[in-house]
């Protein structure tokens, strides 16, 4: 500091904060005097880099506030009037900041009796607006009689001054003065100020006198808005137009806040023309016409065009407000022509303020939503990505809100917004795709993986699902193929068709887990942990746990280092004894790349994951306390993915009645017939294999009612995979109206029936099931429906 080299000095002062920090005692001691004196004749930038770090030093608390106030406060007060402005400004945001943390006492002998004489007219004009900031602090750190004896008359001083940048800042400062002293003064003190002020001949003295008046309506009583505030706005809206267009922007930009403000005091009359002049300021610039030659005149047109374009964004701004201030109800008689215009501007920033407005608005009209759908479309397709993003970062809460958004809402307004918003949505994210803004991208196929809660699964599965993969495959971006791949995973998740998925997951295998590319392989491990995040363990081991391991022998190290990483969360989808074979095929795997593994970054990895893994704990298929939130998960959506197989099951059920003849009730009649005939032949043989079973028609459907009642409370309970299969068939199991499979035993459980009883037939593996019809014969004629029984009983009964 003493060598007097600006970069020297400019070091230690940005240092404070560390020396501070280490040793307190000896900077204060030793450096700060130092400073001191070399910021007397230091230059611009040790000042601004001072004013930071004493700002710093505050805000780390090193010392106590007591010390910093006697070491500090001075320093900084010293330099408040500098020749610069912006040093003055940066110390003067410092001593705002350091009047917040000191005590009253300080403050008043510090800095307010000071203030007294640097208000004064005969000082410096940076000298009474420094003060005029510093007021505007104060009023927050006083009691209301201390503001009314020694602050108010300083503020009736500067806002009579006689340079009109000082009462434009003293004006801006009444708000937070008003704040502090109370509504009473507010009224008889600072209300008359801000009349005068907004009478005065400098435009900025009016602009600041508006935009306080506004600020400050929620203090103001109804008599004081009526009678002195309303006069004034009108006021300004009509020299607005005319004479003075400095206050066009501010009012355009608080239109929304002053209309609610003053909305209890307007008559019918008054609303209307309140209204229109929104109306009026939002098309503004758009109907005049540009034929003049003249260049003066042309750049004069230029600069009112800029004007006008940022009026019109205001409005937009401004649009969710003044649909509070017509009703939502009355929206589409009053201001959907304005609304069309804003989306269909021809400015990107007025079109990119309406799609950040689209979900206030959306959530205003609520049962009405339906209305404003073609201007979703519309700003979906907009040649501009910055209103496409704009739109993207509330699109799920948009999309909830069309198909789902109001009771009143028919079904066929829901299914007609359903066709133009898929194409929609799709030559989005295909121009997302093909532009370089990869992050607008990535936020999108973020958002999309709303679209299950929105539209149907064969909708995702032709328009969007093969999409993903596609950018999975072919999209040079990483996070862009990540965001893909979760959200083709979600995709897969919610899908309900069995044959879509397989196909889903055979691609997955192929072209990503045994892709020619590297990249696509490295892919794969990244789909995999979204799905080990999105399903449940018994899916991830069915599916993808050994092309998992297969990777082990990848020829690429990076690869086989992105696997080992991923190893343990492999493990953590284990149950045992359930999943015995598999663990067995991770160890000989680990040992392999123990034995084989050349290269030695892979090899550290998997040392150190092989410790890990031995450290890990296996759950079991029993409930473990250590285990039991993470059960309750897994158990939840296994339970889930069952409850899609049983609804793609009842969905075929219910496509195969609807496809019957018009004969139905006919053939139904006859069947009911035939079973009453036959009823009372089967009956003696049901008796012998299953006892206590009825042969009267009324309890045998007693009887039914209650086995279908017991099925679906099954089906419902999230049982645990262990008690998924059950081992042995006895007669009373049967009479539950269970049906299993044994797989490891090669016995299997078939259940016949007819309208009024059932029996149950057990057979070894050469054996052959009996079944009284042919529709039940062909119920089980797939193997998945094989591989589960219970499923399967459950939907014939539903459809019984």
């Amino acid at each position: 500091v003493s060598s007097g080299q600006d970069i020297q000095g400019t070091s230690v002062v940005a240092n404070l904060p560390v020396l501070m920090r280490q040793n307190p005692a000896e900077t204060l001691r030793r450096v700060l005097p130092k400073i001191r004196e070399v910021l007397h004749v230091a230059g611009v930038e040790m000042q601004l880099t001072a004013a930071v770090s004493f700002l710093t030093v505050l805000q780390e608390e090193s010392v106590s506030i007591h010390t910093y106030s006697h070491s500090f406060l001075h320093i900084i007060l010293q330099h408040l009037e500098h020749r610069d402005a912006g040093v003055s400004n940066a110390w003067l945001e410092t001593l705002l900041a350091v009047i917040e943390a000191l005590p009253k006492e300080t403050i008043r002998h510090e800095i307010l009796n000071p203030l007294v004489s640097k208000a004064q007219l005969s000082q410096t004009l940076q000298s009474r607006l420094v003060s005029c900031k510093i007021m505007g602090k104060l009023a927050n750190k006083f009691e209301a009689h201390i503001i009314k004896r020694e602050i108010l008359p300083l503020v009736k001083s500067l806002c009579q001054d006689v340079e009109y940048e000082v009462r434009t800042c003293m004006c801006r400062q009444l708000e937070h003065i008003a704040r502090g002293i109370g509504t009473e003064l507010t009224k008889t003190v600072v209300l008359p100020e801000l009349v005068e002020l907004a009478r005065d001949e400098g435009s900025s003295v009016r602009l600041a006198a508006f935009e306080t008046l506004v600020n400050l309506l929620d203090m103001f009583d109804a008599d004081d808005r009526s009678q002195t505030v309303l006069p004034l706005v009108k006021s300004f809206c009509e020299k607005s137009f005319k004479a003075d267009e400095s206050i066009l922007l501010s009012l355009s930009f608080h239109l929304g806040k002053l209309c609610n403000g003053l909305y209890g005091i307007f008559t019918p009359e008054q609303h209307l023309r309140f209204l229109e002049f929104y109306k009026k300021l939002s098309t503004l610039g758009l109907q005049q016409e540009n034929g003049h030659n003249d260049n003066q005149l042309q750049l004069q047109t230029l600069e009112q065009e800029k004007k006008y374009i940022s009026v019109r964004k205001n409005c937009a701004y401004n649009f969710p407000a003044m649909i509070v201030f017509v009703d939502p109800k009355n929206f589409h008689l009053e201001l959907y022509s304005i609304f069309f215009c804003l989306c269909h501007d021809p400015e990107v920033p007025v079109r990119y303020t309406m799609a950040i407005s689209f979900y206030e608005v959306a959530k205003l009209l609520n049962s009405g939503v339906y209305t404003i759908h073609k201007e979703l479309v519309t700003l979906l397709q907009d040649e501009s990505l910055e209103v496409l993003d704009a739109l993207v970062g509330h699109l799920p809460e948009i999309l909830e809100l069309m198909t789902n958004g109001g009771e009143n809402n028919g079904s066929e307004s829901k299914l007609l917004s359903i066709p133009d918003l898929i194409p929609a949505l799709t030559t989005a994210e295909q121009r997302a795709a093909t532009s370089l803004k990869w992050r607008t991208h990535e936020k999108l196929l973020q958002k999309y993986a709303c679209l299950p809660h929105i539209i149907s699964s064969d909708q995702i599965y032709y328009r969007f699902l093969h999409r993903m993969l596609t950018i999975i495959l072919t999209n040079n971006v990483l996070p862009v193929q990540k965001a893909a791949a979760r959200t083709l995973c979600i995709y897969l998740r919610y899908n309900r068709k069995q044959e879509q998925r397989h196909e889903v997951i055979q691609k997955l295998i192929e072209q990503l887990g045994q892709g020619k590319s590297y990249w696509n392989r490295l892919r794969f491990l990244d789909t995999c942990e979204f799905i080990m995040e999105l399903f449940s363990k018994s899916f991830f081991c069915k599916y993808f746990f050994l092309p998992v391991l297969e990777l082990t022998h990848d020829p690429v190290a990076n690869v086989r280092m992105k696997l080992c990483y991923l190893l343990p969360k492999v493990k953590s989808t284990l149950k045992i004894p359930t999943d015995k074979h598999l663990l067995q095929q991770l160890e000989l795997c680990i040992r392999k790349l123990l034995c084989q593994e050349k290269d030695k970054d892979v090899l550290t990895i998997v040392k150190r994951t092989v410790l890990e893994l031995d450290r890990m704990e296996i759950s079991v298929d029993a409930f473990q306390k250590r285990f039991y939130e993470n059960d309750l998960l897994d158990q939840e959506k296994e339970r889930q993915e069952h409850l899609l197989l049983e609804m793609e099951q009842l969905e075929k059920e219910k496509q195969q009645n609807e496809g019957r003849s018009t004969n139905i009730n006919d053939k139904m009649f006859e069947k009911k017939r035939r079973d009453s005939k036959t009823s009372s032949v089967l009956t003696k043989s049901i008796t012998l294999s299953v006892p206590g079973s009825s042969s009267g028609t009324s309890a045998g459907k007693e009887e039914k009612k209650s086995k279908l009642v017991r099925s679906q409370s099954f089906n419902t309970q999230a049982l645990h995979p262990k008690y998924s299969n059950i081992d042995k068939c006895p007669n009373k199991s049967s009479a539950t109206g269970y049906t299993s499979s044994v797989s490891g035993m090669g016995k299997s459980c078939m259940l016949s029936f007819s309208d009024d009883s059932f029996r149950t037939h057990c057979t070894g593996n050469s054996g052959n099931a009996a079944f009284p019809s042919s529709s039940s014969r062909n119920l089980f004629n797939s193997a998945d429906q094989k591989n589960n029984g219970n499923k399967e009983s459950q939907s014939r009964k539903m459809s019984m």
